[in-house]
């Protein structure tokens, strides 16, 4: 079957989206050999068509499907396979001679043998140009000393999580995403570094999957840590358990469960406010805090139209309320009349 884009895997668990302008017939599990920026390549088809497009990133220029791997193809992979186990020993000898601070995690040598990939791990950076020296004269190749994370160095050795399952970053996860604390402590999971920590030594990738599930289930109940009332019994809240629907609280008689919908008050600020039906507490408005009714807003909710009045002259309407106040014994609010003041300024 022609397809006009599939995704390959090569060793390492690394995944590229190639295109077939040459319509070579494939299909899943099928070995092809790929073009590469210098040379040759080949990887196992593992997604093809629509899927394939799909994962292909926006920008990236796409290397073409040359053919399909025949026999002698599968036979240099084998030879290339041995090469590496041989690169890898010859490597870890230069690294123990030159005592650099770096661990080899893997060895890639490319399809048609013009590059030779080494992974490593290592602290902090390491000046390896006299290492690559050495590998370039000794393999009469191109050369590659790549620095990987130990996520990534998980991912190329694949392995089996606590799960019992082969991990996730070796089966299908793409890019690895940030994972924190928070993350546990919303899933009310044990803070210990052998409960929640991978093979990789960083904590877990699967503590992202079901986190929005907790968070959305955990806004029904009332915070833990706060006090509550519900009914007869009052405490604080040890814990929120979503799977059973049930407030873990303790009292000065002991523990007791209660469901969210029998909290009737929660403590906030030192007073008990009553828990309304949605969960939300509802408070209660301090004294002399009640807003006034708002003005109605006009008809169609548009601004009155004020252009067919007549504009206002200036200092009249002020005038004139004063001279009313002093007509009936005021004085204008607290002001002064005009001329009062050796800063009033004189009419006509």
């Amino acid at each position: 079957m022609a397809l006009e884009y599939v995704e390959l895997r090569f060793k390492g668990r690394r995944q590229q989206v190639y295109k077939n302008p040459h319509a070579v017939p494939l299909s899943i599990g099928d070995l092809c050999v790929v073009s590469a920026d210098r040379g040759e390549d080949m990887g196992k088809v593992v997604h093809e068509g629509v899927v394939a497009e799909e994962s292909a990133r926006e920008g990236d220029a796409l290397h073409a499907v040359l053919r399909r791997a025949n026999a002698q193809d599968k036979m240099t992979l084998f030879r290339n396979r041995s090469r590496e186990e041989d690169a890898r020993r010859i490597c870890i000898g230069r690294i123990e001679a030159r005592k650099l601070d770096m661990k080899l995690v893997d060895v890639e040598v490319q399809f048609d043998g013009n590059k030779i990939t080494f992974f490593f791990t290592a602290e902090k950076r390491i000046d390896f140009r006299e290492l690559v020296k050495d590998l370039a004269s000794t393999f009469k190749t191109r050369i590659e000393l790549r620095q990987i994370g130990v996520r990534d160095e998980a991912k190329r050795l694949d392995g089996v999580g606590p799960c019992g399952k082969r991990l996730c970053c070796s089966e299908y996860l793409r890019e690895f995403q940030p994972i924190t604390l928070k993350m546990a402590r919303d899933q009310q999971l044990a803070l210990s570094p052998n409960k929640i920590s991978g093979v990789c030594g960083r904590l877990m990738c699967c503590l992202a999957y079901e986190r929005g599930l907790y968070v959305q289930a955990l806004r029904e109940f009332p915070r833990v840590g706060s006090r509550i009332r519900a009914g007869e019994f009052e405490g604080k809240i040890m814990k929120a358990d979503i799977f059973s629907g049930t407030i873990l609280a303790r009292g000065e008689d002991g523990e007791f469960r209660v469901r969210p919908d029998e909290v009737t008050h929660t403590l906030r600020d030192g007073k008990w406010n009553p828990v309304r039906r949605d969960g939300a507490t509802e408070a209660k408005p301090a004294p002399g805090a009640e807003k006034k009714p708002a003005r109605p807003k006009p008809a169609g909710g548009k601004p009155r139209d004020r252009s067919d009045r007549p504009p206002r002259e200036k200092g009249k309407g002020g005038g004139q309320r004063r001279q009313r106040d002093r007509g009936r014994g005021g004085d204008g609010g607290g002001r002064k009349p005009p001329g009062d003041g050796p800063k009033a300024k004189r009419n006509g």
